[in-house]
């Protein structure tokens, strides 16, 4: 019998895993931006990143996966495939394309929209019960619109800079409070929504992978491989100069070290621990936390000003996420008892036969 300690640490442990994922996916957005700016292609970025995630990991997966018995089966390399193209390569690269035309601050708050995405996908894929007459359901469909309204007017409005620590750098007709149709923000806004949906998607696909093959280290490893040959096919088809492909010891280095080792190697092995357990909308959920540090880091570091139609839809986005996490809540709470309730069943069932 576990004491009340030790459940307490172990019901602890998910919400521990996502905040340390959270801060370290902080690094990255901020990581990235700066790597960009300094002439960086994104595609090498990605291939780069998904090579150093590779030899992390399949260290990681022989010192303590090689014990591992479960066979790879055809649809779980089929799975494979897909989590690497779509949750890999393409949302990577998307992503940095996307972070070129905009910021960090706004590529971080945009990324709030995963949870609701992830939940539209998990009520299609039937892995969320979808009952509208309950409170849960209500909470849950209300934060999934309220964050798409939240995210729709980071994308168009932009408003006066309500922070800044360089504000003699920020002109009077760049301090307005009309809708902003910058064609480059717009086309950066479009390529985050699609490399977003796509990693919801991934998350979906992700999860139910876990639960057939019980080896998240060598799953995220095998991911990476598969990633790393798709990027290097996609690098050198779109950015084949090899001055692009040059490292120095700089952040051209620890880039793409920090996106291997920590992002694509570390975060998504703890993500699939967290996968098995409480599912793909419980580990997106912790994303509002990540948006404020990357808007405390790119203030501080970067110099970036924050803006009025950012922390209108960033609390927008925020308040949708977390009547989100709210139903969640209360969906397992509910849950427990009932499950409880038919075991005890089940044991007085089996006991009058």
């Amino acid at each position: 019998m576990r004491s009340k300690r030790e459940i307490v640490i172990e019901e602890s442990k998910p919400y521990i895993l996502c905040l340390i994922c959270v801060l370290v996916e902080a690094g990255y957005n901020i990581i990235s931006k700066v790597t960009l700016d300094k002439g960086m292609s994104c595609y090498v970025l990605v291939f780069y990143g998904y090579a150093f995630g590779t030899l992390a990991t399949a260290l990681l997966a022989f010192l303590f996966e090689r014990n591992n018995e479960s066979k790879i089966s055809i649809p779980i390399l089929r799975n494979v495939f897909f989590l690497s193209l779509f949750g890999g390569v393409v949302v990577r690269t998307l992503y940095y394309v996307g972070l070129e035309y905009t910021s960090p601050v706004f590529t971080s708050v945009l990324s709030n929209t995963i949870p609701s995405m992830t939940f539209i996908l998990a009520v299609l894929c039937r892995m969320e019960k979808f009952d509208i007459t309950k409170r849960v359901t209500q909470a849950k469909v209300g934060g999934t619109v309220v964050a798409f309204a939240g995210a729709t007017i980071m994308t168009l409005y932009k408003g006066i800079a309500v922070i800044s620590v360089r504000l003699t750098h920020y002109s009077h007709r760049t301090s307005t409070s009309v809708l902003s149709f910058d064609k480059n923000w717009i086309k950066g806004s479009l390529l985050l929504f699609v490399s977003y949906f796509s990693f919801s998607a991934s998350f979906i696909l992700q999860s139910k992978t876990v639960k057939v093959w019980p080896a998240p280290m060598t799953l995220t490893s095998l991911t990476c491989l598969v990633a790393t040959i798709l990027s290097a096919i996609m690098a050198a088809i779109l950015d084949h100069k090899a001055a692009s492909w040059r490292l120095s010891w700089n952040i051209t280095l620890l880039a793409p070290l920090y996106n291997g080792i920590v992002i694509f190697g570390i975060t998504f092995y703890v993500q699939n621990l967290v996968l098995r357990r409480k599912g793909p909308v419980f580990v997106t959920a912790f994303r509002p936390l990540g948006s404020l540090l990357v808007a405390i880091m790119a203030l501080l570091i970067l110099g970036e000003a924050l803006h009025l139609g950012s922390i209108v839809g960033a609390m927008l986005i925020i308040i949708g996420l977390y009547a989100i996490l709210w139903g969640k809540k209360e969906e397992s709470t509910v849950k427990i008892p009932l499950e409880r309730a038919r075991s005890e069943q089940d044991v007085e069932t089996k006991l009058e036969k």
